[in-house]
C-alpha cells in the first residue's frame, strides 16, 4: 500500500464545520420544531414527531462528519452518504414547491443546509479517488517492476544499474522550483563521497532531455544517468504523489524559499507538474533498501545517510 502523502487541512476543517453545523441544526429541529417551521413559513404538521426524527438524523450525520474529519480520505464513505442526502434535499424541495406545497421562502434553508456543501464534499471524494488510484498503482509489485525497466538517457535500465551497484534514485520537482536546484547543488557537493562509497546517483525529472541536459550542466551533473518522466509514471510507481497547499507553500516553506533564493536558487518557469512532490530511494538488485518522501517541498534529505556513507567519509 502506498504511503499516504498527507491530508489537506481544508478537508478536515470543512468536515468539522459541517459536523458542528449539522449537530446544532438537528438539535434545533428537535427542540424547537414549531418555531423552526414558523421561521421557514411552513404550516405546522399534524405529526411533529416526524420533523423531530428528521432532526435527529441530521444531528447523527453531524456526528459522522466529525468522525470523518479525523481522516477524510479514509472515511470517504461517510462523505459520500452525506453528499447523497444533501443532493436529495434540494430535489425534494423543488418537487414539493407548488401552490399547495412548500413555499419558495424555505429555499434559503435548503441552500445553507444542503447545496452549500456540494462542492467541498465532491472535492473530498475526488481526493479520495486519487489516493485510491495512487495506492493501487503503488501497491502492485508489477507496477514497480515495470518502472524499474525504464531506461536512462544512456540506455541502461534502473534494474540493470541496481544490479551493478546500489543506486540513489533522486526524484526532482519541476525545474522552476528553487528546491529542485537546491537539491542538485546539495547532490553536487556530496557526489564524490557518495560515489566513493560505491553508490551511483540516478536522477528522475519531468522535463525533456534537452532541458535536463542544460539544467544539470549548470551543476556539473550532466554525466549522471537520468530518466525523463513527464507523465510521472515512475513517480507514482514509487508512491510519490502531488502536494497540497500547505506542503507546497505553507508557513514551513516560506523561510526556506527565501533562503534558497538568496543562495542563488531562484524561482523560474515550471517545467513539469508543479504539484509533484519529490523523494529519494536507495535501490539494490531491484529492491528498495531505504526511502525518503518529503513532508514539505523544502525538506532537505541527508543524501549521505540514505546512500550509506559513513560519518568519517563525509
Amino acid at each position: 500500500m502506498s504511503e499516504r502523502l498527507g491530508t489537506s487541512s481544508w478537508m478536515t476543517y470543512t468536515l468539522w464545520f459541517a459536523g458542528i453545523y449539522n449537530v446544532l441544526a438537528g438539535l434545533l429541529a428537535v427542540s424547537f420544531t414549531s418555531s423552526l417551521l414558523g421561521w421557514l413559513s411552513l404550516e405546522q404538521p399534524l405529526y411533529p414527531g416526524i420533523w423531530r426524527f428528521a432532526g435527529m438524523l441530521v444531528a447523527i450525520y453531524g456526528v459522522g462528519f466529525l468522525v470523518a474529519a479525523r481522516d477524510p480520505i479514509r472515511h470517504w464513505p461517510i462523505v459520500l452518504v452525506g453528499l447523497m442526502t444533501k443532493i436529495l434535499g434540494p430535489v425534494l424541495f423543488v418537487a414539493g414547491v407548488n401552490p399547495g406545497g412548500v413555499p419558495w421562502g424555505a429555499g434559503a434553508a435548503v441552500l445553507i443546509n444542503d447545496a452549500l456543501w456540494w462542492v467541498p464534499f465532491c472535492l473530498i471524494l475526488r481526493e479520495a479517488y486519487r489516493d485510491h488510484i495512487g495506492g493501487v498503482r503503488t501497491a502492485s509489485p508489477e507496477i514497480q517492476r515495470m518502472a524499474l525497466r525504464r531506461e536512462t538517457q544512456s540506455g541502461d535500465s534502473l534494474v540493470e544499474l541496481s544490479r551493478r551497484s546500489p543506486i540513489l534514485l533522486v526524484f526532482l520537482r519541476h525545474y522552476g522550483c528553487p528546491f529542485c536546484r537546491q537539491a542538485l547543488a546539495d547532490l553536487g557537493r556530496r557526489r564524490r563521497s557518495i560515489q566513493a562509497a560505491g553508490t551511483r546517483i540516478v536522477l528522475v525529472h519531468m522535463a525533456t532531455e534537452v532541458q535536463a541536459s542544460a539544467m544539470f550542466a549548470r551543476y556539473g551533473m550532466e554525466d549522471l544517468p537520468r530518466i525523463s518522466d513527464p507523465h510521472r509514471h515512475v513517480y507514482r510507481a514509487f508512491g510519490l504523489g502531488r502536494g497540497d497547499i500547505l506542503r507546497l507553500a505553507g508557513p514551513r516553506v516560506w523561510w526556506p524559499t527565501l533562503r534558497a533564493t538568496i543562495n542563488g536558487h531562484g524561482i523560474g518557469r515550471a517545467v513539469g507538474d508543479w504539484l509533484q512532490m519529490p523523494g529519494v530511494f536507495l535501490l539494490f538488485h531491484g529492491e528498495v533498501l531505504q526511502s525518503y518522501r518529503h513532508d514539505v517541498i523544502s525538506d532537505r534529505p541527508d543524501y549521505h545517510q540514505l546512500s550509506g556513507v559513513s560519518t568519517e567519509a563525509k
